[in-house]
């Protein structure tokens, strides 16, 4: 049976039994940000079993994409090493909501098993839950299972839970005896590959309270999951889920590559890196198809821990270029009829994976150097371990993973202090903490509050007003600056990447000039710069105000907000814009939003092209130009957010209730942030900059409205000047003038330069003329002044070839460095033993330099300009002595 009929006859089978047969979820769950990976097939249905949502059927089936390769369940260490493990898999699983339960389960499965892929029941064996009689019973009456084959479990291997509290419940697993001599029952629940567990059939039944007690639920569910690559594996009479056709695609395409064949053997260390880089491929394949990027956190750095492990594992098949990415196809092809997306990103995921291997590839030779010094000094030491801090340096150095380190060590028989690195994290981490917090220190911060009456949350109304009547609320002082805290305020405090509002507050008598506002909890703070008289205008200190108990008006500056406003919902289109030219891929990494400009970082694996940032620029704009979107926004439960399609990246955190703004049919985010309630009000978008900031991560500036306009009409003004100056018409291209020009220039410099280099070679040749001879050998120096590298490597070329038994060397001067180039002919070189490589070197430790070369010609540096007369000298004597020699 092929792989991909075993998929379709389990789909099938449930779709008689009125399953309704649902897609996969993608491997990253968006919806539930507790999880890096779907590591089950029951995650998409995680809000069911906990009574938070339901779904319009009673009965499912699917076969879900999982990656385990983070946390509780993380099979990384194991890939490769065994028959039956890997990081990315399908389960295939059928469920029940409400509806039919363990009696119609088990029987279901044995049928399954027994009847449609005629497994052999004599190698079958059902485990149960030590106190669930009801699941025992049935197996001994609804199946014709030998009853020695049905076992009694504990918590351990038969009781399920999603967590610490919530639903949970017994479950019975069906296990199958792939030992010669069918004598695998004590093998059952022992992880021994000869007995292995084909499907876990999970009955949720009860609720685990906080003090761990057990109430039976009013619905109770089923929920079922099997391997598709052990199920093919059993089907197919393979020992092993990598001999399976599943693989099999993956290992010819491995050794198209390599040139190295796979022999299926369980402890060949080639055998082990094919199997390492197929299983990795997939999950790599899988992840960033379903919008996941390598990057140096969250799951991020998961699936980079991943790619590295695996490039390394090439370097054991002799590939030492990157290859992973040339696996996409492979797998796209193979699986992309029961999962459409790996065709539809195939490009994208080819050059994301290809760009992260060539970046490690850059380190890994080195880093496997620095790996090979420090195990050499251990093993000279007769010592085991490698030092935590060495473990540390290659990985912040050099990109190698702590697993990484661990498995090439294991592969030496050594061991890695853990400890010892994870100690060198908290300190790289607590010092990167104390920077930020250095940075992030507002002034004034060492005064203490004055609240006057009890400290109470500010009410934010900015949504609405950019002005109000307020209560001041409490107060700090630090020399002349204040901070105060209002009862209610318009003013924006800085979150969620955009800055905090700019305005005044003003009492009856007073002005105080607010020059930012941030956030303490739940309290908006409100900094002063200025403090006014407003009858006088006149400075005021802040220690002599009483505020207690005054009303004060609170204003906000509204040429700053709304300029805020217009880059806030133009980050929006951005992201939008991104997603739809680069691909979907792409998540926000980092923004900030003022009233100048905005920036925005984001996901991506290479430079964004000049072609891509002229289409994500008119892709924005075309949709300021419509004029059309209303920017609305929502205050919703967080599940009913993302149920509409808002975006949420994993590691942010949200509140239970989230504000969602939408600009219909274009984009919708969770966002805290103020907008336009037109994005026609933006007026007009233009990027300034685009770089990088970190490996796998993007930067774009860029600025809208009368900033961008103003940018425009200088820039054009310019142009004009230019055209100008140029003296080109309008219908001229500038380019091509200014490209004739530097043409002319160029060949102008050339003309110079050939002209210095013939006066040169005229009074160089008059005084090599005049050169010394020892033992029939001439010996020539000389300073020619300003002269570059070329200009003195040209001439001692010209030189060497008319010198004839003879050496020489010259010494120039360029932005600050010392040039030295040598030469000997041919005939020094054979009659006398002279070597300009040796002379160079030598002369150029006087210039604080080194260098070398051939014997006959030769080119050293220096930083010492002052001593290129000791330089010219030690060439001398050094030649001379040897002559004499």
């Amino acid at each position: 049976m092929k792989s991909r009929d075993v998929r379709q006859t389990f789909l099938d089978f449930f779709k008689r039994k009125e399953h309704t047969i649902v897609r996969s979820a993608p491997v990253i769950p968006a919806e539930d940000p507790t999880l890096l990976f779907t590591n089950a097939g029951m995650n998409q249905f995680k809000d069911v079993f906990l009574d938070k949502g339901g779904r319009p059927y009673t009965r499912a089936a699917d076969t879900q994409k999982c990656i385990r390769a983070s946390g509780k369940h993380n099979d990384l260490e194991d890939v490769g090493r065994d028959t039956y493990h890997h990081t990315f898999f399908e389960m295939l699983g059928n469920w029940s909501f409400g509806d039919y339960y363990k009696k119609e389960a088990i029987a279901w499965a044995w049928e399954l098993l027994t009847e449609v892929w005629v497994l052999p029941k004599e190698r079958l064996y059902a485990t149960v839950y030590h106190d669930d009689d009801e699941s025992f019973g049935i197996w001994h009456q609804e199946t014709d299972i030998d009853p020695s084959h049905i076992m009694k479990f504990g918590d351990k291997d038969n009781f399920w839970e999603m967590g610490e509290t919530g639903p949970c419940g017994p479950c019975s697993e069906i296990h199958i005896d792939l030992t010669d001599d069918l004598s695998g029952k004590k093998l059952v629940n022992a992880d021994d590959h000869r007995v292995i567990e084909l499907w876990n059939l999970v009955f949720i039944q009860y609720n685990r309270k906080t003090d761990g007690s057990l109430d039976p639920l009013p619905k109770k569910h089923v929920d079922t999951g099997m391997g598709f690559e052990r199920v093919t594996a059993v089907l197919q009479g393979k020992g092993s889920n990598y001999d399976t056709d599943i693989f099999a695609p993956l290992f010819d395409a491995v050794t198209g590559i390599t040139g190295v064949s796979y022999k299926a053997t369980l402890d060949e260390g080639q055998d082990i890196a094919m199997r390492v880089i197929a299983d990795h491929a997939r999950t790599l394949t899988f992840a960033i198809t379903d919008g996941a990027v390598p990057s140096n956190e969250g799951r991020g750095y998961v699936l980079r821990r991943i790619l590295r492990r695996a490039v390394r594992y090439a370097r054991k098949l002799g590939c030492s270029r990157p290859m992973l990415y040339e696996l996409v196809g492979v797998i796209a092809e193979t699986m992309g009829d029961v999962f459409p997306e790996l065709k539809k990103q195939r490009e994208t995921v080819r050059k994301i994976i290809k760009s992260e291997e060539e970046s490690f590839l850059v380190t890994l030779d080195r880093g496997i150097e620095i790996f090979g010094e420090i195990t050499g000094v251990l093993k000279a030491s007769k010592e085991q371990v490698i030092k935590g801090e060495d473990a540390f340096r290659l990985y912040d150095t050099y990109g190698f993973p702590l697993d990484l380190t661990r498995l090439m060590a294991a592969e030496e028989g050594l061991s890695v202090d853990e400890s010892g690195f994870e100690a060198c994290m908290r300190e790289q981490k607590e010092r990167a903490r104390k920077d930020r917090k250095e940075k992030q220190q507002i002034a004034g911060e060492e005064g203490e509050w004055h609240w006057l009456g009890e400290r109470k949350p500010t009410v934010f109304v900015g949504y609405e007003a950019l002005e109000t009547d307020a209560h001041i609320t409490g107060v700090k002082i630090a020399g002349r600056q204040m901070q105060l805290a209002l009862d209610q305020t318009p003013f924006y405090a800085e979150s969620g990447g955009q800055v905090g509002d700019r305005g005044v507050i003003e009492s009856d008598r007073h002005a105080f000039d607010i020059v930012d506002t941030q956030k303490d909890g739940d309290t908006i703070i409100h900094i002063t710069g200025k403090v006014l008289d407003r009858e006088t205008g006149s400075s005021v200190c802040p220690e002599s105000i009483d505020l207690s108990g005054i009303p004060v008006r609170a204003l906000v500056d509204r040429g700053t907000r709304e300029a805020t406003e217009r880059n806030h919902t133009a980050t929006h289109l951005l992201h939008a814009a991104l997603r739809k030219v680069l691909g979907e891929h792409v998540q926000q990494k980092g923004s900030l939003v003022g009233p100048d400009r905005l920036r925005f970082d984001f996901s991506h694996f290479e430079k964004v092209s000049a072609r891509e940032i002229g289409a994500i620029e008119a892709e924005v704009n075309e949709r300021i130009r419509e004029a059309e979107n209303l920017v609305k926004h929502s205050d919703v439960p967080y599940e009913e957010a993302l149920e509409k399609g808002a975006l949420a990246f994993f590691g942010d955190k949200y509140a239970n209730r989230v504000r969602i703004v939408e600009i219909p049919g274009v984009s919708m985010e969770l966002c805290g942030g103020t907008h336009v309630n037109n994005v026609g009000k933006i007026g007009l978008f233009k990027i300034i900059s685009e770089s990088s900031i970190a490996s796998g991560i993007r930067r774009v500036e860029a600025i809208t409205g009368r900033a961008a306009e103003e940018l425009l009409w200088n820039e054009y003004q310019e142009l004009q000047q230019v055209r100008q100056l140029l003296k080109t018409g309008s219908e001229e291209s500038i380019a091509g003038r200014v490209q004739d020009l530097l043409d002319e220039r160029k060949s102008l410099d050339k003309q110079l330069q050939d002209m210095k280099l013939s006066l040169l070679l005229d009074k160089a040749l008059k005084q090599l003329e005049k050169a010394e001879i020892v033992n029939g050998c001439r010996i020539f120096t000389m300073m020619p002044g300003e002269s570059g590298t070329d200009a003195l490597r040209s001439l001692g070329q010209y030189l060497r070839e008319k010198i004839g038994c003879g050496v020489g060397l010259l010494a120039g001067e360029e932005n600050g460095k010392v040039i030295l180039v040598g030469f000997a002919g041919d005939e020094a070189i054979s009659d006398c033993g002279m070597n300009a490589g040796e002379l160079v070197k030598k002369a150029a430790a006087r210039v604080e330099g080194g260098g070398g070369g051939k014997p006959g010609l030769a080119t050293a540096g220096g930083r010492n300009p002052a001593g290129i007369d000791d330089a010219l000298k030690v060439f001398e004597e050094t030649v001379k002595e040897a002559l004499r020699k």
